[in-house]
């Protein structure tokens, strides 16, 4: 058994009826392929992809985080499911579908997961669509458990034999409670630790970062410790007001989804034109693409948006699970019409991004987790998001870039053409998300939306394309 980290904790906490923390991949595959497929695949396979293969047990009362368990006897039959679009089965349709699926909550007394093979889209294809709660899985290990279940060839690899499981550690209840007790006992001390550690750091993190004094307090702290220790300046970041927009607020419990492929070799071509980096790029067609849908809907602020950006914390070669992520804040230039002039913005905004957790390590997630009595953090999670909610939140949108093989895939030997990543949308993170996935020679990218906010989310793919194409020819001439 293996205790649920604070912030995997987190993910489980936040879920209401509208807010689902649900992370999930659409692949699109060119090839025949059967549900008995995939269900021998996935018992011969699941030994190799362990977050599939646990279930949670509660701590009583909710007193500690909750544990993962091995599960003996999962319900392959209950996991793996079919599906079919009507005809024509377009790629709006699909959108649709995945959106409604991902919409619904996991059974908690089941391993978080579930797949499903849609048939019937256009042109043959079929598509895979997996989600896993994010309690289990981050972006890295969540691309882990993909390269589990597929090959490199269309011959499928040879199946290595089942770890056998015997030797797991299993916790009664007494010795859960009595570490529940042990937490609570060293949790002041947790805090008065993080209280000394964030304090340089206030303009780092989402909400406190826009308390007035927040930044003031932090510059005055980071001076006066460099002088101490002759330590390395640490540039400052702007403070960041969080512009109201239509998918500000409280979302609703339905969704849209839309995606698209983006050629990585003219990414590439662009990055070289203008000698910044492949996520500089990324962010600047993001920020162009939601400029276009702002002005399409007369929502266009006269300041940037606030964008949240995921970063990693595993080291390398780092296969636990669980989440190690933290979320950086940075502004997004939508408020610069010229497109060289929002590129050269965003890469200045990011390289600040880059000093700062080179020069300061961006924990703060993982610490202010911890700080949290665990038997109280639920309670906590909702009514912050409630307050969120009422308000402009503590950013706008979340942007993730997460790479990926650059090899073909395959699936029981039918080729994967795509893989599109499915995030989450919440009340403190905004209506909208954009996740790219590097495969292949392409950036796929999802979106993903609250219904009643982005209900034309198709659009922003489309304005993705353009503000690409634009780049293009500026970085040609």
């Amino acid at each position: 058994m293996r205790q649920l980290s604070a912030v995997d904790t987190q993910f489980l906490n936040f879920e209401t009826a509208t807010n689902v923390a649900n992370i999930a991949g659409l692949a699109i595959l060119d090839g025949k392929l059967t549900r008995a497929d995939l269900l021998s695949l996935m018992a011969e396979r699941l030994h190799a992809a362990a977050p599939l293969r646990r279930r949670l047990v509660s701590v009583p009362l909710g007193l500690d985080h909750p544990y993962w368990t091995e599960d003996s006897s999962i319900d392959l039959d209950y996991h793996v499911r079919e599906l079919a679009l009507p005809f024509p089965g377009s790629e709006e349709q699909l959108g649709e579908q995945v959106a409604r699926i991902h919409s619904r909550r996991l059974d908690r007394r089941r391993p978080l997961w579930e797949m499903y093979l849609i048939h019937g889209l256009s042109g043959g294809r079929m598509a895979l669509y997996t989600k896993v709660h994010h309690a289990a899985v981050d972006g890295v290990t969540g691309a882990d458990v993909l390269a589990a279940l597929m090959d490199t060839s269309p011959e499928p690899a040879e199946r290595l034999p089942s770890p056998s499981s015997a030797g797991e550690e299993r916790i009664g209840t007494r010795d859960m409670i009595g570490r529940a007790v042990a937490r609570a006992v060293v949790n002041p001390a947790t805090t008065v630790r993080f209280l000394v550690e964030a304090v340089p750091h206030l303009d780092e993190i989402p909400v406190v970062s826009q308390v007035p004094g927040a930044g003031l307090v932090s510059r005055l702290t980071r001076d006066l410790a460099r002088r101490l220790t002759g330590g390395n300046p640490v540039p400052d970041l702007p403070r960041m007001v969080v512009p109201r927009t239509p998918f500000s607020g409280r979302i609703s419990g339905h969704r849209r989804f839309a995606f698209a492929a983006l050629p990585l070799a003219d990414v590439k071509r662009v990055k070289n034109a203008f000698g910044v980096t492949v996520n500089d790029v990324v962010m600047t067609l993001c920020a162009g693409a939601l400029r276009q849908w702002l002005l399409k809907h007369d929502a266009l602020p006269d300041r940037p948006l606030i964008a949240g950006v995921p970063f990693s914390l595993r080291a390398p070669g780092d296969q636990s699970g669980g989440n190690q992520v933290t979320i950086m804040i940075t502004t997004l230039a939508t408020q610069i019409a010229d497109p060289v002039e929002r590129l050269r913005a965003v890469q200045e905004a990011m390289k600040k991004i880059k000093d700062r957790s080179a020069l300061a390590p961006a924990s703060w997630l993982q610490q202010v987790s911890d700080m949290m009595p665990a038997a109280l953090t639920g309670l906590a999670a909702r009514a912050a998001f409630n307050l969120f909610a009422g308000t402009a939140g503590p950013i706008n949108v979340v942007i993730s870039n997460v790479p990926g093989p650059q090899i073909p895939l395959y699936v029981c030997g039918a080729r994967l053409t795509a893989y599109h990543p499915v995030s989450v949308v919440t009340d403190a993170s905004g209506g909208l998300n954009i996740t790219v996935f590097s495969y292949d020679g392409s950036l796929d990218v999802g979106v993903i939306a609250c219904r009643d906010m982005v209900p034309d989310v198709w659009t922003i793919t489309d304005y993705l394309k353009q503000e690409l194409s634009e780049l293009m020819v500026i970085a040609e001439t």
